[in-house]
């Protein structure tokens, strides 16, 4: 595809072998995740399965990634956008469309899937959007509740080293060229990132909380509890006319193969969307529930779940918005159903937050979180009594809180927990709020010590079933390492009254709506020259006292045994902190990235990371280039940046 700059974009494209005589609407994926040696396994199984029923499916690698021209710049540029809207009218005038457009994706392609359908492009009809966001400060992997997200870093290193590679030689002449200027010119993330420590305009732009009526096209939201975006879903139902929302229990896949199971048939839920607003069929989908998401049954805290009991609940009209809350005080004897004097202190160790798990669970580890006993100990908690009866937290719990810090910038988080009757501890939900964002994300300030402020926690939303018998524990800590990066001084927080409001539904007894089982095309044929292997590894140095998490996520090596190219990566991540010195705190990321052909093997090298100091943030970065273990690039790149209310 030639766009008007003159910039070709590479395209994959499924459709029906009759499209031509017979145009079909046009279903598009627009990811920088690389289509030749990126995605190919989760779209073989799905773009195919819609191809034979009528759809023309296209995967298009966006400006600067896989085998298209150009450069990138940063996530969800306007070039990015508008280069969409352009695609969209390509693909609305070809001869096999049929003039409608859809566009679906995960995470990236969720995201600008209604990004793009802010902008309105005529052609572009319905969306259907998973594990997305609305508002790219507070709910994406930068700034949660106002406090920074280490995966800042994480992530931002992970696109360093996915833009790092080499178009496939086997497609043009020119590859060659073409790596050197993505290398020369790929920005640094987490640099760009960190520059916008509020919400501010960089933000807001691709943020479509701000303006919901802007988008016409109908979208159909999905995500997961074992995922990072959970608060998307019940936000577009609410806030867009005519969307539709499903919740399962799944981390960041798509549901028709993703885990934890009971899995759903994703594809014809999907195809009953793209049939009604891209067809014009009646099938019902306007009549459906507005929210459909699984009530996971309560049980006992592990590090991964191949499977979740529990049942779908189905909500006629709305999300989670209307749900019944129970207000439950914090108290010095608990949690109880009525107010009561307190005063509570707490300094948390630096370390506290060990068994949060992944911020956001993708590479299919040891990922969630573990058991809180420990977090907990580390921890102001406040419990109830044994519950007398089953109940369902559905919806976003908030805790409300009036305390005062003894430093004038603090940040604390707060869990939700399942206490079971031998004294485990399972994380319901959680949220996180840098106190100097009390009172917004666009003009923080700093706290006065001493002085005592009232100040709302909204935590994630969940849909979890506490049995009866069992306990639910609030806990509040002022440090989540390594989840968000540490305030630059230990504080203490006295904790003076609170109020836990927890959204509480009807108790379900069974399923209340169903889905077709799971189903998809031919999976992606491969040959695996070395199997994929993930490790978390937590050591502590008993010399320094130190605490250090190793993660090690080898995504193996594999042979497409239609073209033959070779791909494969490791990614490596130290996390490391002293408890008693927030200025320990340190970040590292190493990834390699490889692939190979006919004789040409081409590996890239890239090594991230960061620390601070009580104003500064410091961050590194390297990025060599191997062509048959030669190397011939590299790049070091370093940069500080001043904190802000952080």
């Amino acid at each position: 595809m030639t766009l008007s700059d003159g910039c070709r974009l590479s395209a994959r494209v499924w459709r029906p072998v009759d499209a031509g005589d017979d145009p079909v609407p046009a279903i598009l994926e627009y990811l920088p995740y690389r289509k030749r040696d990126g995605t190919c396994a989760r779209d073989a199984l799905t773009h195919p399965w819609f191809a034979a029923r009528g759809y023309a499916c296209i995967r298009v690698d966006i400006r600067g990634n896989g085998d298209s021209e150009g450069l990138m710049e940063d996530e969800y540029t306007a070039q990015e956008l508008t280069d969409a809207v352009e695609v969209i009218a390509w693909l609305a005038a070809q001869p096999w469309c049929s003039g409608s457009v859809g566009m679906m994706g995960i995470s990236w392609g969720g995201f600008n899937g209604l990004q793009v359908a802010a902008l309105d492009p005529p052609a572009l009809k319905a969306v259907i959007t998973l594990c997305s966001t609305v508002d790219r400060f507070a709910d994406d992997i930068h700034y949660k509740g106002g406090c920074l997200l280490n995966e800042n870093l994480g992530w931002g290193a992970t696109m360093w080293a996915y833009s790092s590679r080499a178009p496939d030689p086997a497609l043009r002449e020119n590859w060659r060229e073409m790596w050197m200027q993505r290398l020369e010119n790929e920005p640094f993330l987490p640099s760009v990132w960190l520059r916008h420590q509020r919400r501010d305009a960089y933000w807001r732009h691709g943020s479509v909380i701000e303006n919901y009526g802007a988008i016409k096209a109908k979208v159909l939201a999905i995500g997961g509890w074992g995922d990072a975006y959970k608060n998307a879903v019940p936000q577009i139902v609410t806030g867009i006319a005519g969307a539709k929302g499903i919740t399962g229990p799944w981390v960041h896949k798509y549901p028709h193969f993703a885990v934890p199971e009971p899995r759903i048939g994703f594809l014809q839920e999907a195809l009953r969307w793209w049939d009604h607003w891209l067809k014009g069929e009646d099938t019902g989908v306007p009549d459906d529930p507005d929210y459909r998401a699984f009530v996971m049954d309560g049980v006992r805290p592990r590090r991964w779940y191949a499977e979740r009991p529990g049942r779908w609940v189905a909500e006629a009209d709305g999300a989670t918005a209307h749900m019944p809350h129970r207000t439950l005080y914090l108290t010095a004897n608990g949690l109880s159903d009525g107010p009561a004097r307190l005063n509570a202190r707490v300094r948390s160790p630096q370390d506290c937050g060990a068994e949060a798990g992944e911020y956001c669970a993708i590479w299919l580890g040891p990922e969630m979180p573990g058991d809180q006993r420990d977090d907990d100990a580390r921890s102001a908690c406040f419990d109830t009594g044994p519950l007398e009866q089953d109940t369902d937290i559905f919806g976003a719990p908030v805790l409300r809180l009036s305390l005062a810090s003894d430093q004038p910038q603090t940040q604390i988080a707060v869990r939700l927990n399942h206490i079971h009757p031998d004294g485990a501890s399972t994380r319901i939900t959680y949220g996180v709020l840098n106190l100097s964002h009390r009172s917004g994300h666009s003009d923080p300030a700093p706290l006065t010590p001493g002085e005592i402020v009232d100040i709302e926690v909204r935590l994630d939303q969940i849909a979890y079933r506490l049995p009866a018998g069992h306990r639910l524990r609030v806990a509040v800590s002022t440090a989540y390492w390594p989840l968000i990066w540490p305030a630059a001084q230990s504080a203490e927080i006295t904790l003076t009254k609170g109020a836990m409001h927890l959204p509480v539904r009807r108790t379900a007894r069974g399923d209340e709506c169903s889905f077709a089982p799971p189903d998809a095309a031919a999976p992606w044929k491969t040959e695996t020259l070395r199997a994929p292997k993930n490790s978390r590894r937590r050591e502590t140095d008993m010399t320094t006292g130190e605490v250090h998490l190793h993660i090690r996520d080898d995504f193996g090596e594999t042979r497409d045994a239609d073209h033959g190219l070779i791909a494969g990566g490791i990614a490596r991540e130290t996390w490391s902190i002293h408890p008693d010195d927030p200025l320990s705190a340190r970040g590292a990321c190493h990834w390699t990235e490889e692939m190979a052909r006919d004789g040409l093997r081409l590996r890239t090298e890239t090594r991230s990371r960061m620390w601070s100091d009580k104003e500064t943030f410091f961050l590194e970065a390297r990025l060599e280039a191997y062509e048959n273990d030669r190397l011939i690039y590299e790049r070091d790149i370093k940069d500080e940046i001043a904190r802000d209310h952080l």
